[in-house]
């Protein structure tokens, strides 16, 4: 046998003893359920992420719904394509009106949000939805315009069984993180930002 015959055999045995190993793993996970998904951190990508899955939705023919607590009039490319592609299978909700440093009007900062999250109760207590994005909810939560005692007690109390729920934005708070199911903290290592580098189409937006 030569060293490259040698070497193969190792490998192959390696992932044999991977593969039974991760097999038995995988035979006790068989419960389903909604899950809570939080997307947070200061690095880019929460919200892609989470449309990656609502396009993961609509590829499997299950109903979405998406509600946006923040970003306001400016167009995007999963907006512009769920809208005018899919809006029969998931429902778009664009109910901010921006930062609050844009519109520099805390009252109204809390009354879109507020109109926001008793759109994003709706849709899902309706149960008719696989999959609801609550796009960055945790920062009205973080500003304070929505309580976050009341969403946590919403999702424990009231989110049906098998309703999967994406919560994305900077800071989620200790007590939202507890209540997920799955948390992903985008971390901040490089942007293009620091480097006078604008937010691009097809990157950003």
């Amino acid at each position: 046998m030569t060293d490259q015959d040698d070497d193969i055999s190792r490998h192959n045995s390696k992932m044999a003893k991977k593969k039974a190993a991760r097999d038995r793993i995988m035979s006790t996970k068989t419960e389903e359920k909604g899950l809570i998904i939080v997307h947070t951190g200061k690095g880019k990508g929460k919200s892609s992420a989470a449309f990656g899955m609502v396009f993961r939705c609509i590829a499997h023919g299950l109903p979405s719904a998406v509600v946006q607590f923040i970003k306001g009039g400016l167009s995007t490319g999963e907006r512009d394509l769920i809208m005018a592609t899919f809006s029969d299978i998931c429902a778009f909700h664009t109910m901010g009106e921006g930062f609050t440093w844009e519109t520099q009007d805390k009252e109204r900062d809390i009354a879109a949000a507020t109109a926001a999250w008793e759109k994003a109760k709706e849709l899902i207590r309706s149960g008719e939805h696989h999959l609801v994005l609550l796009d960055e909810i945790n920062i009205a939560m973080r500003y304070g315009y929505i309580d976050t005692d009341e969403v946590i007690a919403f999702l424990k109390t009231e989110k049906p069984e098998m309703t999967h729920v994406i919560l994305t934005g900077r800071n989620a708070s200790d007590e939202l993180i507890e209540c997920a199911d799955l948390v992903t903290e985008m971390t901040l290592v490089k942007h293009p930002f620091r480097s006078g580098i604008k937010a691009q189409i097809g990157v950003e937006y």
